[in-house]
């Protein structure tokens, strides 16, 4: 979005994922560290929570595998989980997340929304800014911002977004009349009944 007037603050250190994983020419394990220092039971850590635990038993070298410019020998999704390690290994106070779960199958965006980025995951101390077009993660988020035609049309929790019967209600109501929509239904009624 573009700033037509106002300032923007940011108080505290920034990570972003973005929606294109960017990836450098180097060993997995230095995409993840980026300059930082080695510390094993945190690195295992953001391992488990990105779900990289079976793609290093599969690589070579496993975590010294070499990955080659602009990630050529790793898959999409492997590409993006390695951008999100990169992220919650570098522990910034605001963590920016373009959709980084797209890239991803169901189940793995799952395991990582939940050990990674959601309310008991391995980032639920740090500031997580989250756009997504996963809305079976949307009622364990604290807030929502609704865009419309580049403006801000609604902000709220999940429930009170339905009880508004807005934007938000209409897209939720199109989404689940959609084939994808039918198969994430039984995910959205059990996260509205907690």
């Amino acid at each position: 979005m573009r700033k037509h007037k106002g300032s923007v603050n940011i108080d505290g250190s920034v990570s972003y994922v973005a929606q294109i994983a960017w990836i450098q020419n180097a060993s997995l394990r230095d995409n993840i560290l980026f300059k930082d220092g080695f510390k094993e039971d945190k690195y295992k850590s953001v391992i488990d929570a990105c779900a990289l635990g079976p793609d290093l038993e599969l690589l070579d070298n496993g975590d010294l595998t070499e990955i080659g410019e602009k990630g050529i020998n790793i898959s999409g999704g492997q590409k993006q989980r390695v951008s999100l390690a990169r992220a919650a290994y570098k522990e910034s106070d605001i963590i920016l997340l373009d959709d980084p779960l797209s890239a991803v199958d169901a189940h793995v965006g799952k395991h990582i929304f939940d050990k990674l980025i959601g309310p008991q995951g391995l980032l639920h101390y740090r500031t997580r800014v989250l756009v997504t077009h996963g809305v079976s993660f949307l009622p364990k988020v604290d807030n929502i911002i609704v865009l419309k035609d580049g403006r801000v049309s609604e902000t709220g929790t999940f429930k009170e977004l339905i009880r508004n019967r807005g934007s938000f209600a209409e897209f939720l109501a199109q989404h689940l009349n959609t084939g994808e929509g039918r198969r994430s239904t039984k995910n959205l009624s059990r996260n509205l009944k907690k």
